[in-house]
Parts: C-alpha cells; structure tokens; sequence
C-alpha cells in the first residue's frame, strides 16, 4: 500500500507556497503505516498530489523534498547535490588554494530539508538533523562521491547529537566512506582548529567566516576580547588584522585547548594573546574596562519558541553588561544564532541593553550568514544568524 499523508481541509495554502514543512496538526490521517524516517506522499483533502518528503515524529511532521513528482533516489540526490555544488563553485569556494572550508548543503536552503554537509579540505562531514536523512545517508555519501571526486578522500557521519532525542536508531558517528585526510583546514590562508570528532556542530562555526574577515579589519591596535571563542576564530582573524591585545573567553576547557592550538599554529609564540576557561557573564562582572574591541557570539539562547522570552533577557544582559565595560569609542560584534528570535526581536534587545547601560550607540553593519549557508525565499525560518557590528561611545 502507497505510504500517503492526507491533509485537511485548507491546510494545503503554505505548501502552494512552496513552504517545506508540514506540521501534525495539518494531518487529517496517515495510510500505509510509514515508519519514521520513511518518504510518504502528500495528498490534499480532495486527493490532489501535492508533495513527497520524509515523515517524522514530532510537530513538524512530514520535510518536503520535492513539490514534483518524482522518486527519491540516487538520481534525486545527485541532482540535488551537483545544484548546491555549482553554487558553491560558482561563489568561489572550491577551488582556492588558501582556502578549503565551506558548507556543501544547508538543509532547507539547499531544498535538502534536514541535511548539512560541510567540507574540510578533503574531508567532508555530514549531519543529519532528521530520521529521514539519517536512513538515506548511504545514499547521500554515495552520490557525494560522485559529485566531488577526488576532492574528497572522506566522509565522516556525525549525528549523535542533531537526530530527534526519541528516534530509535542507531546514533553512531564515524567514517562512512574513505578515512582521515592529512590536510590543513583553511580560511582564506588560516590554519583553522577543527575538531569533527568531538567538537561542536561540524567542528566550526563556518558561518562566521566573512564576518571574521570583516573583524579583522577593525582590529589593528585594539585591545580585543573573545566571549564564547570556541575555537577561536575571532582571535586567530584579530591577531592576524594587527590587534595589540587578544583574550579568548569560553567556559568549556576543550574549546580554550584548541583555541590555544590554533593561536600556536598560526602565530607561534605570540605573546598578545591568552585564554581562559570561564563563565561569560562571570568574566564580564568582574573584567576591567580595558578592551576597545568586544566579540559576543554566544551558543543559542532559545532553541525553540518557549524559550523565546528568557532569551531576549539573555541576549540583553549580556549586551548591556559588554556595553558598561567597553571602552569610549570601542566596537562590538553581536550575534544571535538563534532561529526562533527575529532580526526585529534581536535588535530591539540590544537597544535595550544600549539605553540601560547608558551609552550611545551607533549601528556600523548588519550581519548574517554567508552565501554557502543560503535561505530559501519560501523558508525564512532559514535566516537564523543575525549579527549587528556597533560602536560604543
């Protein structure tokens, strides 16, 4: 029996917009007893085809794949992957000798709803974020390979984390094709610590990449401070722009060890820099003012919308009490990376922070995610990273 998903009544309009998720309280019923993970058709109420995609447990329902008919496979994955490959090469990334770091696959920016691919050198690291990505992702690595060839010897699955916390399936990371490359991850001539075994997400942040080279910059002469380093990405782009002065801050001990590594790496035996493993609002509290230049990119305050209001409390306090201890005249680069909080909701939280700490502020730039990590124009869910470059007079 064909594995369909009915709608109900109206409930249809957002999918005519090309919208690619289906929430259960859309579902009239389901026939052909699919199994998580598997790919269903969707029918209106009135029997009209009108999608296939995988289903899943929980309140986002069924990810569209395709608004055509057509079969999910290895045909299908080739063609989407060869699409995100073509833009990627045609923005510049794949064929730089100074740098090998990009993401291959946005998930629904991509139309691979659920899926991300991020290439390191000759490595690639793929992460599924549904059970249906994770049941085709033999699939995926085999037309991956087809597509990228020789410029990647490996592919390493890492999902323990991003699959759905109930999905009864086996969660193991590890090589799905090929093995481990000997090549230096790069951005744009940086030896970059990354870390896809055991590090976060894929093993860096790459959606900071332009905004790092934008820091870079304005850090001639200043003093900086890197909250949440991670990494240490921020560092490694300040030291390199000419900063006098460079703290990295994160309260996880492994992320100062490679930050650490990476400064080492890159600018051995600098004395301008130093790490430490402490909480951010800690450090904040009891911090001189001696910094001009202040970096705040923290991990997502709010994951999903019932978070949202602590969130913006989060993302105030900590503007405001960065605010009180720059500098006159000294930058910020503030982020969120957090989906579920608007660029409006961002913006007026900083404003917040900027009227209770009493310093006048100017907004210099309006950042966000690069190119390689695209929004579908049907999906603006897509547009998570929100980032605002200010100074503090």
């Amino acid at each position: 029996m064909q594995k369909r998903v009915i709608l109900k009544k109206g409930k249809e309009e957002s999918l005519l917009r090309f919208h690619p998720w289906i929430f259960s309280g859309a579902i009239a019923s389901i026939e052909g007893s699919p199994e998580e993970g598997d790919v269903v058709d969707v029918y209106t109420h009135e029997g009209k085809w009108i999608a296939v995609g995988h289903i899943q447990v929980g309140s986002i329902a069924v990810r569209v794949l395709s608004f055509k008919q057509e079969a999910i496979d290895e045909r299908f994955w080739l063609k989407r992957l060869t699409v995100a490959y073509e833009l990627r090469r045609s923005l510049g990334l794949t064929d730089r000798k100074d740098h090998n770091i990009f993401r291959l696959v946005h998930g629904e920016g991509d139309n691979l709803p659920g899926l991300v691919i991020d290439i390191y050198g000759h490595t690639a690291v793929m992460q599924a974020h549904s059970v249906g990505m994770h049941m085709d992702r033999m699939a995926i690595a085999k037309a991956l390979q087809k597509v990228m060839g020789s410029a990647i010897t490996g592919i390493y699955y890492k999902s323990e984390t991003t699959l759905p916390f109930k999905a009864d399936v086996d969660r193991g990371n590890g090589y799905i094709a090929g093995g481990p490359s000997d090549d230096t991850p790069l951005e744009y001539g940086m030896k970059m610590p990354v870390d896809w075994i055991s590090g976060q997400k894929t093993g860096l942040f790459i959606d900071q990449r332009e905004n790092r080279a934008l820091l870079e910059k304005y850090s001639k002469d200043r003093s900086v401070l890197n909250m949440f380093c991670y990494t240490g990405g921020f560092s490694l782009a300040a030291l390199r722009g000419g900063a006098k002065l460079v703290h990295s801050v994160d309260s996880s001990a492994r992320a100062i060890e490679l930050t650490a590594g990476g400064v080492e790496d890159n600018f051995p035996g600098d004395t301008r820099h130093a790490a430490f493993a402490e909480d951010a609002f800690k450090y904040l509290d009891r911090m001189d003012p001696v910094y001009d230049l202040i970096i705040l990119d923290p991990p997502a305050f709010a994951k999903h919308k019932d978070a949202l209001k602590h969130a913006l409390i989060g993302y105030r306090r900590l503007n405001q009490k960065a605010m009180e201890k720059i500098l006159p005249g000294g930058i910020m680069f503030t982020f969120s990376c957090s989906q579920v909080v608007t660029k409006d909701q961002f913006r007026m939280a900083v404003f917040t922070a900027a009227a209770q700490a009493g310093r006048s502020v100017k907004i210099l730039y309006q950042l966000h995610q690069p190119a390689d990590h695209p929004v579908n124009i049907f999906h603006p869910e897509g547009e998570y990273l929100k980032g605002l470059v200010l100074q503090v007079e």
